[in-house]
């Protein structure tokens, strides 16, 4: 996603307004990058017309397909963009995201673009089943929009783990880190860094009685700075934009974004599926539940969907 030259925006049935897409369309005017407006679409009566021969149940999903990409069509109008800027891909598909990461994989997308929801009444952005599983399998980068402004010299708030010795950690931290700066030259922002750590484990306070926990906190607490001081200094970053917190990353993450007003935050996810998705969860997931702004989600350069053969 360095050059941001290839981007698939996946587009919102539900909705007039396509924020997603309003975003590609930014970044593009600042990158020249080809978008691919995208829609899967499916209705399961269509396939349950057993009076139809395959010919006729095929017309009658080419007709959907036809008139949603003149919905799309009108949609790109309505931005002041000229259609042939902008490729239009529908399909007939059940599973929107196995849809979308297909076109990831066998086009060689560079960022994938898709708007959130938010409830009506509650305020708060309800993430989809789709949204869960792009986090956990889209092989390329995510940008999940919200309803949050790219100022002129804004802020960008790059979340790592800098207090871990694990490959895979240190890493995704430059991962994050290069990118986070990418984008601050291409949409003229700021990068800030923040690193949270946990506090001192209850049951050992309990249980040992001479543990000094004010000790262990100050111990964390300077292992943490130190090491993000000194990954800050490897990429130009003013130790004056770079926040270590005690405390759970959702918490930590959200309140320094809410205290920037950042526009963005990118973080790392590792993408766990299965089982242990279900009984771990993943930390991404539960910042990105939290976080009133648009959100960046990379992978380790490693990683491999499980939709890849």
């Amino acid at each position: 996603m360095e050059t941001y030259q290839n981007i698939l925006v996946v587009i919102d049935p539900t909705t007039e307004e396509q924020k997603a897409l309003s975003r590609a369309i930014e970044l593009a005017g600042k990158t020249g990058a080809k978008i691919t407006a995208f829609l899967s679409i499916f209705d399961f009566s269509y396939e349950m017309t057993t009076m139809l021969s395959s010919d006729e149940r095929e017309a009658m999903r080419q007709t959907v397909i036809n008139d949603r990409t003149v919905w799309i069509e009108e949609r790109i109008k309505a931005l002041g963009v000229n259609l042939d800027v902008i490729d239009i891909k529908v399909l007939w598909h059940n599973r929107p995201f196995e849809a979308v990461i297909d076109q990831v994989i066998n086009e060689k997308f560079d960022v994938v673009i898709k708007g959130t929801h938010e409830h009506d009444k509650l305020k708060s952005v309800i993430f989809t089943p789709t949204d869960w599983h792009l986090l956990r399998k889209c092989p390329c980068p995510l940008l999940l929009v919200k309803d949050h402004s790219w100022p002129e010299n804004g802020n960008i708030l790059a979340a790592v783990n800098v207090g871990s010795d694990e490959k895979e950690h240190l890493s995704l931290n430059n991962i994050i880190t290069e990118e986070a700066k990418n984008l601050a030259n291409i949409i003229n922002a700021n990068v800030n860094l923040v690193n949270s750590f946990p506090g001192t484990p209850v049951n050992i306070a309990i249980e040992i009685p001479e543990f000094d926990a004010s000790q262990y906190n100050d111990t964390m607490l300077k292992h943490h700075q130190d090491s993000m001081t000194k990954h800050a200094e490897e990429y130009g970053i003013d130790p004056a934009r770079t926040f270590v917190k005690e405390g759970l990353p959702e918490d930590v993450i959200d309140a320094v974004a809410q205290e920037l007003d950042a526009e963005l935050v990118i973080l790392g996810t590792i993408g766990r599926t299965g089982l242990s998705a279900a009984l771990i969860g993943n930390t991404a997931e539960h910042v990105i539940d939290r976080l009133n702004c648009d959100v960046l989600a990379l992978k380790p350069s490693d990683y491999i969907s499980p939709l890849q053969s």
